[in-house]
């Protein structure tokens, strides 16, 4: 086996080895050769190459988000780790844990006019758990630094940058190790005594609780819970298609159901106490009544961070939300006579009725697009939504429980869906279904360009000409200036990205073409494919705008 001659090289590679860092994402580079060698000549490592780092960067990202595991981007000098930073500023927010190694010129080198060097040092400051800015030799105390920054990868689930100068030659190996690096074990957090008295005397007494549920992985609920908070009348359950929390009392399409509540509704609807978890939250609705119809309390429960979210948080729950439930439902022996639950069910199934009849009634556009998707989308897929228009479409139409959904909510991106959902789809024994827009998919079609993709991976391109979300948005006007510069009107297809890349590629312009598509779509697995739906530009805002004001 080959490692590299370059000591640090081998300290960092060694200490990631006994983290368990499998999962090695490399941007081609010279300066980073070291690492390079050192990672690629050791099976115990899966290595990958991606070209342009910011693919790169949202590729590992996705693969680290269906681990929760750190996976680590290995770079070189100069501009290339700058790319990697939307990737670093959406785990920060969305809790990835993940690893950037940036190789360094050394510190002699910075700022007198060479080559491939910016300062690198703290580059990402504003968005990172911990900086490991090392010296050019292995020594002990760099080895504390790379133990440090991985193990707060682990423990505080977000991204940490280890900036690592190599000088030349970088090319040269050896046929055995020649540093035995300090390997320090992540030191457990300190178990905070939660006294939950006070918690269970308040739950007990409201009689209007709102849980409201953002961003979550599979599983975060035990199932007696799942049904225990949906058999108290006192509480509505609140979640969104990225929550991947499910009951059939449960509210899932949050938009749908409060766009037209009158003055009289909030002040029914406003609770008593809102629990929140989970990470971003899509509707921009429930945000907004929250924040004007504040609740009493406000508890957010997480181990880690507890944003202010409605400017109401009086209880930084430091607990798992599955903890917290259970300490809770331990302690409640009956519910009460709330009319709250029913209340909000009665509406529910007043806007089922009008929901569906609406669908009956309109043409083809974005809605109608979602809405056949999701009656023929297999079972047991996971799926990837872009940001923009996409997400928002997703909340309206029912998806089955069995489908995992997420979607790159920390920072609200559209650049990196189409990198994170090909990472998470390598990492996910589901087939993967990323559900995409037009600007989103162009933006980040270098995601393609990539050896790693599954056969059975597939895009549902939504292809409306433009940012179509900017025409359902206050203060949209029909202009040359809304047209170039806000909707971003084009006449560009996937097609020949397609036949690039070696896709299968199936196109709709109705409904009746949709749903033959979908048929050949889903049920071919032998090579990853595009479904490019082609939707009216100008009807989509009209049928989604009269959709809210049916309701």
């Amino acid at each position: 086996m080959n490692y590299p001659q370059i000591e640090l090289a081998q300290s960092i590679i060694e200490i990631c080895k006994a983290k368990n860092i499998q999962h090695i994402i490399i941007s081609p580079g010279s300066r980073n050769a070291p690492l390079t060698i050192g990672f690629a000549s050791d099976p115990f490592f899966t290595c990958y190459s991606l070209a342009d780092e910011r693919c790169a960067a949202f590729f590992g990202m996705g693969i680290a988000q269906q681990n929760e595991f750190p996976v680590a981007l290995v770079c070189t000098s100069g501009s290339a780790l700058l790319n990697y930073y939307p990737a670093v500023a959406e785990a920060f927010y969305s809790q990835i844990p993940m690893v950037i190694i940036s190789a360094d010129r050394p510190t002699s080198k910075i700022d007198i006019g060479d080559g491939q060097t910016i300062r690198q040092r703290n580059v990402y400051d504003n968005h990172i758990m911990y900086n490991a800015n090392l010296t050019e030799e292995a020594n002990q105390e760099n080895d504390i630094l790379i133990n440090t920054a991985i193990n707060k990868a682990i423990a505080q689930k977000g991204p940490v940058h280890i900036n690592a100068p190599f000088e030349e030659p970088l090319y040269n190996t050896l046929d055995a190790l020649t540093v035995n690096p300090t390997i320090i074990d992540i030191e457990e957090l300190p178990q905070q005594y939660i006294e939950y008295d006070q918690y269970i005397e308040d739950y007990k007494k409201a009689a209007k609780k709102l849980v409201l549920v953002g961003v979550n992985n599979p599983g975060v609920l035990d199932n007696s819970i799942i049904e225990w908070l949906a058999n108290d009348p006192s509480v509505i359950v609140m979640t969104e298609t990225t929550s991947n929390l499910h009951h059939p009392t449960y509210v899932e399409h949050i938009d749908r159901i409060i766009t037209t509540f009158s003055e009289e509704d909030f002040l029914v609807f406003q609770p008593d106490i809102l629990i929140t978890f989970g990470g971003m939250v899509v509707s921009k609705r429930i945000k907004a009544f929250l924040r004007k119809y504040k609740p009493t309390q406000h508890w957010h429960i997480d181990t880690l961070r507890h944003y202010d979210t409605y400017s109401a948080l009086n209880k930084a729950v430091v607990d798992t939300p599955e903890n917290f439930f259970q300490a809770i439902k331990e302690n409640v022996e009956e519910f009460g006579t709330s009319t709250y639950k029913q209340w909000m069910q009665d509406i529910v199934t007043a806007r089922i009725e009008k929901h569906n009849a609406y669908l009956t009634s309109i043409p083809f556009s974005d809605l109608k697009v979602f809405e056949v998707l999701f009656k023929e989308l297999p079972h047991n897929t996971q799926l990837q939504i872009s940001n923009s228009s996409a997400i928002r479409y997703a909340q309206l139409i029912k998806i089955d429980a069995s489908n995992d959904v997420f979607c790159n909510r920390g920072t609200s991106g559209i650049d990196g869906s189409t990198s994170t959902a090909i990472g998470a789809a390598v990492a996910s024994d589901k087939p993967t279904l990323l559900i995409t827009g037009d600007i989103g998919f162009l933006y980040d079609s270098n995601g393609l360009w990539n050896n790693y993709i599954p056969k059975n991976f597939k895009i549902l391109l939504l292809n409306n000409g433009g940012g179509g979300i900017f025409r359902i948005l206050p203060g949209h006007k029909e202009t040359p200036v809304f047209n170039t510069y806000f909707e971003t009107s084009h006449h560009l297809t996937a097609e020949h990205l397609a036949k690039m890349y070696q896709f299968d590629y199936l196109t709709a312009h109705n409904e009746e073409d949709l749903y033959k598509a979908c048929q050949a779509f889903f049920s071919s697995n032998d090579t990853p494919s595009i479904l490019e739906v082609f939707t009216p530009t100008e009807v989509n805002n009209t049928v989604l705008s009269n959709y809210f004001r049916n309701m």
